[in-house]
């Protein structure tokens, strides 16, 4: 089997999934801890913070500042300073994690821009199934340019699960005990986007949906074969428009997670990622699981 939850190793002995948490100490990164926690109940963690420039925050060099006699004695007491910042960041991802239940370290990496692609490669490096950021939700000009979440979900070789902050009651109640919606379109994309939903989240229910882009006059959810056909609730062709009903038919049926799979396609249009998939992390209340295309199987 592939990826996280029911991970088979050698001789087909299952092993705790490993799990790969951005963490930056906000609010938003907490609350993606603690979700990812409550969907996948076991798990070894790594919990990394990026140390990029300026190396501490504006509040601890305003008060080297004053310490410091020279530029170079500046230089210095930030990188100190920053790094043990850094380091408390870390563990404090840490030990939420491990407080509820996963086996977490902490891990601070030095980084000069490309955190995206920086998680991305620590991930495979280090053998995560999974990585999890957390994320504010953007909209106008920041969702046009994009996020670390968009970049990491976009080359990571593992599943990305993205958390978006803040989580209204009853999202929260989703979490821990809702299903798992996984978007479908047919496509060897999305079948893998399933099978590893099965995987990770083997003790929830597992609801295929599609969206029918074409005028339809029965009922939402009339099933065909194993997956239920929902219509599309807005203008037809429209990204934003078949991430907007995916993310409201998972509110209705209280799902935990939302699955779409990378670079699928349908109907000779990219569905996912890039269209859709990015339309979903920008807009879903949910957590957003995003399986990439295809991985190879580790052993």
């Amino acid at each position: 089997m592939e990826y996280g939850g029911g991970v088979t190793g050698t001789g087909g002995r299952k092993r705790r999934s490993r799990a790969l948490i951005g963490h930056d100490g906000s609010p938003s990164a907490v609350n993606a801890v603690e979700v990812a926690v409550r969907l996948v109940p076991e798990a070894d963690a790594t919990v990394v913070h990026l140390w990029h420039p300026p190396f501490a925050s504006a509040e601890l060099r305003q008060r080297l500042v004053s310490r410091a006699q020279t530029l170079d004695e500046l230089m210095d007491l930030i990188q100190q300073e920053g790094r043990a910042e850094a380091q408390r960041i870390a563990g404090h991802g840490a030990t939420l994690a491990g407080a509820a239940g996963w086996n977490a370290q902490p891990l601070v990496e030095r980084c000069y821009g490309g955190e995206g692609y920086e998680l991305a490669r620590l991930a495979e490096r280090g053998g995560a199934d999974l990585i999890v950021l957390g994320s504010r939700g953007m909209s106008g000009l920041q969702a046009v340019l994009g996020s670390t979440s968009d970049l990491v979900a976009h080359v990571s070789s593992v599943p990305v699960l993205v958390v978006p902050f803040p989580l209204t009651t009853s999202e929260w109640d989703a979490v821990g005990t809702g299903p798992v919606l996984v978007a479908s379109d047919g496509s060897p994309g999305a079948e893998r986007a399933a099978a590893a939903s099965a995987a990770m989240f083997p003790d929830r229910e597992l609801l295929k949906v599609t969206v029918d882009d074409a005028d339809q006059s029965g009922p939402t959810g009339t099933e065909a074969h194993d997956t239920l056909r929902i219509p599309l609730r807005r203008r037809p062709g429209s990204a934003r428009a078949i991430a907007a009903t995916l993310s409201e038919y998972a509110a209705e049926r209280a799902a935990a997670v939302l699955v779409v799979g990378s670079r699928g396609r349908s109907r000779s249009r990219e569905l996912l990622l890039g269209t859709v998939a990015k339309a979903v992390l920008h807009h879903a209340h949910q957590p957003v699981l995003v399986v990439p295309a295809a991985r190879a199987v580790r052993t």
